[in-house]
């Protein structure tokens, strides 16, 4: 399975960052691993058209679940498309936490993304709470249930565990933890889908990914690449980050 390697930028990224993409697509003319950059929405146009051609993709952070509307200061996936894009993240810790998205809202958008021929990238992670109490199975296979859309193809949705605890924070869980989690995620994903289907669909982890630690993370068997946040933002880093995927 090819690995993916995606950057979530988050608030973060002025036109002038868009060097970074050139930079990163000059590293890695031919990565041994597919490449997507989630940039702000103000940056997604402007981002595809000097991705144009090169080995890096482009995709967004949010989408709303309807193509079209009076929803002031959203995006719909279709707008995503028409930038450029070819993927969206749905459900990022972040959106649940910050703006009280449950997993029908989460489900809803990445139907959408599919709707919109986007790739949909579904978050799924416990709390620290949750992960102190040995609820981390439970509350990530329940929020993959309620979140993954229904008749979902291994092609169209991606899986990303983000442990919340460890996002930003420099923490990590162990190596085994991480091996539990995803081993779960992929026997999971079979009652949900064709056995076929479920063996297609690439699990990534995020939660402090960095060059020091990328490969390692990486070569864990169900580890299908990352979803990375601040160590996206320089190619000096993230170009670190997906050598460690080839």
């Amino acid at each position: 399975m090819r690995p993916l390697v995606a950057g979530n930028w988050k608030m973060n990224g002025l036109r002038a960052a868009l060097s970074e993409v050139t930079t990163l697509a000059q590293m890695h003319p031919t990565p041994s691993c597919d490449v997507l950059i989630c940039p702000p929405a103000t940056l997604l146009a402007p981002m595809a058209e000097v991705a144009a051609g090169t080995s890096v993709a482009v995709g967004g952070q949010d989408c709303h679940a309807a193509a079209s509307g009076a929803h002031t200061g959203d995006i719909a996936a279709e707008m995503i498309a028409d930038a450029g894009g070819t993927a969206v993240i749905v459900g990022h810790s972040e959106r649940r936490a910050d703006h009280g998205e449950d997993d029908a809202t989460v489900r809803a958008k990445a139907e959408a993304a599919i709707r919109a021929g986007l790739t949909a990238i579904i978050c799924v992670g416990e709390t620290e709470a949750e992960r102190d109490a040995g609820r981390t199975l439970d509350v990530v296979l329940g929020q993959l249930a309620g979140s993954l859309p229904e008749g979902s193809l291994g092609a169209s949705v991606v899986i990303a565990y983000e442990p919340v605890w460890a996002i930003g924070t420099g923490r990590v869980p162990e190596l085994s933890d991480i091996t539990e989690v995803h081993d779960a995620l992929r026997a999971d994903l079979a009652k949900h889908m064709p056995e076929a289907e479920a063996a297609l669909v690439r699990l990534l982890y995020g939660g402090s990914v960095k060059p020091g630690n990328a490969a390692e993370i990486f070569g864990i068997e169900n580890v299908n690449g990352g979803l990375v946040g601040g160590a996206s933002l320089k190619a000096s880093d993230f170009g670190q980050i997906v050598a460690a995927a080839g």
